[in-house]
């Protein structure tokens, strides 16, 4: 019979390993002793448990673990005027995943999301829509406040996929709500306005998408109706899709 601590051990490597990999690890010096150890672990009978209720597993494991290694990135510049990660907030089986381009002051100083000016006009398309920020999860293209709020740039969003990838393989979201052209624009590859994006529902990796205009352009306009009736039409097409009662408005 196989010793339970050594299964355990074993299966605990195997997700570290697994972590390892989405970070874009492909190769590991190990000694005789590992590969032994390694070896071991197709030996090893499936480890009994309780049967899986429908969401289980849907986030998959590592998103505490990416959030904690996150803390401490330094892949690129903006770690050096940063005061938090901004790493992202809500439920971990989200069906519906916001994603904006970047923290601002407010975020920077809480290590939240969404908190500033903006972040509130957001909550309350949220609850229009008839949902909670709990029951969604919220996050960004890159993780640190750009200086001065800047527009991120490519090579930082390029360092920041690091984590936004694999977060959203953990997470595993049923559809995408990309706020802005920034975030529109970097998780579809493409240059296409945000104005001519909007509207209809486009594809990442298999997850419908939907572009949307930022809450921060939103809070800009001399006349917002017109943008805001815009956002929700989109917000609508989002709760239909999901299958959800669109609200009346």
């Amino acid at each position: 019979m196989a010793d339970p601590s050594l299964a355990s051990t074993l299966a605990e490597l195997a997700g570290h390993l697994r972590f390892q990999k989405l970070l874009g690890v492909r190769e590991l010096a190990l000694g005789a002793e590992a590969r032994t150890a390694l070896a071991g672990l197709e030996k090893l009978p499936p480890r009994a448990g309780p049967t899986p209720s429908p969401a289980a597993g849907k986030s998959g494991p590592g998103l505490g673990s990416l959030a904690a290694a996150a803390a401490g990135c330094r892949r690129c510049r903006l770690s050096q005027s940063r005061t938090r990660v901004v790493f992202g907030e809500g439920d971990p089986k989200a069906r519906l995943v916001f994603i904006g381009e970047g923290p601002g002051a407010e975020e920077d100083e809480s290590g939240r999301p969404f908190v500033g000016p903006a972040g509130r006009l957001l909550t309350r398309i949220i609850e229009a829509m008839g949902l909670t920020r709990e029951e969604v999860y919220i996050t960004n293209v890159v993780k640190c406040r750009p200086p001065g709020n800047r527009n991120p740039s490519d090579g930082e969003m390029e360092a920041c996929r690091t984590w936004l990838e694999p977060q959203l393989e953990a997470l595993k979201p049923e559809l995408i709500v990309a706020l802005g052209k920034v975030a529109a624009q970097n998780l579809l590859a493409t240059a296409t306005p945000i104005s001519a994006l909007r509207g209809s529902f486009a594809d990442f990796r298999g997850i419908p998408l939907m572009p949307t205009f930022h809450p921060a352009y939103l809070l800009r306009q001399a006349n917002p109706a017109g943008p805001k009736r815009l956002v929700w039409e989109d917000m609508k097409r989002v709760v239909s899709r999901l299958g959800l009662e669109v609200p009346p408005r």
